[in-house]
């Protein structure tokens, strides 16, 4: 799977945020080896994407 672009200009929200949880989202999957990793062909960011945009992941931002 390539990084879902049709989904990101379809997204109604801040596409800086999204980006930015789609950044930390592939460090978390990298970093603990999902499977998930080898079934979408090695390819972490488009993932942890897609995970992002199918709210099979939430993401909030914290104030400090």
């Amino acid at each position: 799977m390539v990084f879902p672009l049709e989904e990101l200009v379809k997204f109604k929200g801040n596409a800086y945020e999204i980006t930015v949880a789609a950044n930390r989202r592939a460090y978390q999957l990298s970093m603990v080896k999902d499977p998930e990793i080898e079934e979408n062909e090695g390819k972490v960011v488009s993932l942890a994407a897609k995970q992002l945009f199918n709210n099979k992941v939430t993401y909030r931002i914290e104030s400090n």
